[in-house]
């Protein structure tokens, strides 16, 4: 990890492969405490404002991630044309705007509103990470970067409840946005100081419709992309589905509401060992390799998950180990089927990351907020989101792979180009 990340500009900008990393983390994880800071927080969000249903609060959640989605078609196309830097640097400023006016939301409807705004506004936080990486690097090395990149990224949903908790401790949830808003603005600073632009000029996008027209549908028509793109939307869907009704489940469900920060940490650590282990086995084995094995693991760790929601149901002991297992698996699936999807676009990398975090966000946070609103005070509507979503994945995967797993292309380019959907 000692190559240094050097600007396509001419600023003269350059940043070591170390600091990279922990930048694009940094920005990935700004997404992910907006998601899981809140956790903590929603029950005192919906004693504050008046909210009755106990399913409503989720919606502080799943609605995030539904606008952050339909958010993703933007920012890709202006990463295209003016560069990666200014349309980032402009996102963070909307992330931290939004987080202070929620802050002073008024009511639960118009907090709503402005977490549909600041999801939509910081899309670019989910789109543009991918489309900078994808400038430097390709294939099994993206994947590997990747990987890296989410051991640090992973850190916030173990940390966010807590921190989200540790601030209910000392104040109201109003300052859980604030104190995201100030992390975001420390975030947005040091990219501003230290990142360099990676935009190669001969790769620069015409903003013309026509342009826009043909670089964001790319993805739905390339054979090699459309399925893990779609795929993956599915199985983080029913991950999304997880952290919707996660305070609900663990707190109220298996009445273990006190040691909830502890217990979502837990599982959700898991996701970093995986993505650890991903970054040492990937360029080894391949990325087709590692993902498809995790996917065919992750649909026998959800029939479990079923058996035990019906036979089993109040098993916490049960329960996590098997959640866990589920969340390591996503580890090796996440940035590998990501890596595999952005191969073939390496001229168009902002629109094709916008297209692909599109469709996955919008996938993956309908199917979420679908399991979180038909909670039931049972772990049986998120267990068989997880064996569906895994099945149709797979069956999605096969497509792209034209029905063949666990193979690694030595032609790679050669590979995709005859993989287009005619």
């Amino acid at each position: 990890m000692k190559e240094a990340i050097t600007a396509s500009d001419g600023s003269g900008r350059t940043v070591p492969q170390w600091e990279f990393v922990a930048m694009m983390a940094a920005l990935m994880s700004l997404g992910a405490l907006a998601i899981d800071g809140m956790l903590p927080a929603l029950d005192e969000i919906a004693r504050s404002l008046g909210v009755t249903d106990p399913n409503q609060r989720q919606l502080v959640v799943g609605l995030y991630l539904l606008a952050s989605g339909a958010g993703c078609l933007v920012p890709g196309t202006f990463a295209d044309r003016f560069g990666r830097r200014p349309v980032l640097l402009v996102t963070l400023g909307i992330y931290v705007t939004t987080a202070l006016l929620c802050a002073v939301a008024p009511s639960f409807g118009a907090l709503l509103a402005l977490r549909c705004l600041q999801g939509f506004g910081s899309a670019g936080l989910s789109v543009l990470p991918a489309a900078i990486i994808r400038d430097r690097y390709e294939g099994d090395q993206m994947a590997k970067l990747l990987s890296t990149i989410f051991i640090v990224f992973m850190v916030v949903p173990v940390l966010a409840p807590s921190m989200g908790d540790a601030v209910l401790k000392v104040g109201s949830w109003h300052w859980v946005f604030v104190a995201m808003a100030g992390l975001a603005a420390l975030v947005a600073l040091w990219t501003a100081l230290r990142l360099p632009e990676t935009l190669h000029p001969e790769d620069v996008q015409p903003m013309e419709f026509k342009t826009v027209l043909h670089n964001l549908p790319l993805t739905l028509r390339t054979r090699t992309a459309v399925g893990y793109v779609v795929g993956s939307g599915l199985t983080f869907g029913a991950l999304f589905g997880y952290i919707n009704s996660a305070q609900q489940l663990i707190g109220e469900h298996f009445n273990a509401n006190e040691a909830f920060p502890v217990i979502f940490g837990a599982t959700a650590s898991t996701l970093a060992v995986s993505s650890f282990t991903n970054s040492r086995i990937v360029e080894r084995f391949g990325a087709r390799r590692v993902s498809h094995s995790a996917l065919c693991a992750f649909i026998l760790i959800s029939a479990v998950q079923v058996w035990a929601a019906h036979y089993q149901p109040h098993s916490l002991m049960l329960f996590v180990p098997l959640m866990s297992a589920n969340l390591c698996l996503l580890g090796f699936m996440g940035a590998n089927f990501g890596s595999i999807a952005m191969q073939p676009f390496e001229h168009t990398a902002g629109a094709a990351s916008s297209v692909q975090s599109f469709v996955r966000m919008l996938i993956g946070a309908g199917v979420g907020i679908m399991i979180g609103q038909a909670y039931d005070d049972s772990a049986r509507p998120m267990a068989h989101a997880l064996l569906v979503c895994s099945i149709l994945s797979l069956g999605l995967v096969l497509f792209s792979e034209r029905w063949r797993l666990f193979r690694r292309p030595h032609d790679a380019r050669k590979y995709l180009a005859m993989h287009e959907v005619h």
